[in-house]
């Protein structure tokens, strides 16, 4: 009997995934659309808020997604994950540029098929006096269920960027964050973002930071609090979301 040889991708690929249908698409502000999930099968009765899925945008198995596997996946933040409704909400930001994942975020419409991965990821929240959060809209997606599962008693602060006013995600909770905007600026190596946490009043360096976004961004804002405010390294987590010129770190 001859014997099946098999991809060993395809092994990968067949693990873990799901199927799902496109149910909603609208924007939440000009630069942040809304887009929501119903798998086609039952999905982990929990997740981790800060979590992400990795969502298919060209076949990994076919001959493009063999030569460049670096254009097949991209990955997107759970918003709300609803396991009794099989739902996924993800929050994409509009980013500059012209992506594969920008394109699918562009031109999603409720009715079409997606195949995902996930929940995934170690970025979430820790016991701690109080939390600190530092990001601009990349990060403002994941903050936002990170934040809502701490609830309302909890010490939070943070310091958000957007581009300008009227485009801030509405984040949940009667918490202390500081808004700041770029006004065009790019939010690279974000200067106005680090304005924004040096003028920030904190209860010292006994909290947990959660920092992520653009990567030079997230690496300023480190060095800063370490250096500045003399947290500890290990009490900073930090998030590369995307940086100039690199492909696929999420949205």
């Amino acid at each position: 009997m001859k014997t099946e040889r098999r991809n060993p991708l395809t092994t990968i690929f067949a693990k873990h995934f799901t199927r799902a249908t496109v149910t909603d698409v609208e924007p939440v502000t000009p630069a942040v659309r809304r887009i929501r999930l119903v798998a086609d099968e039952p999905l982990a009765p929990s997740y981790t808020p800060g979590q992400h899925v990795r969502i298919q945008i060209n076949d990994p198995l076919s001959l493009r997604g063999l030569l460049q596997p670096g254009d097949t996946l991209r990955t997107y933040t759970i918003w709300d994950y609803a396991p009794r409704e099989r739902a996924i909400e993800l929050r994409a930001h509009l980013y500059g540029g012209d992506g594969i994942g920008l394109r699918w975020v562009e031109s999603v419409r409720p009715g079409e098929p997606v195949t995902f991965w996930g929940p995934q990821g170690d970025f979430a929240t820790r016991d701690a006096d109080f939390h600190l959060f530092v990001g601009e809209e990349t990060a403002a997606c994941a903050f936002g269920p990170m934040i809502r599962a701490l609830g309302e008693e909890a010490r939070v602060y943070g310091v958000l960027e957007s581009d300008r006013p009227g485009e801030e995600l509405p984040l949940d909770g009667p918490h202390d964050l500081r808004r700041v905007h770029r006004h065009g600026a790019s939010a690279v190596a974000s200067p106005v973002l680090l304005a924004g946490l040096a003028a920030l009043e904190l209860p010292g360096n006994t909290g947990a930071a959660y920092v992520a976004g653009e990567a030079r961004t997230c690496q300023l804002v480190r060095n800063y609090l370490v250096r500045e405010r003399n947290w500890p390294r290990t009490s900073i987590k930090v998030k590369p979301f995307w940086a100039p010129g690199k492909r696929g770190l999420h949205h």
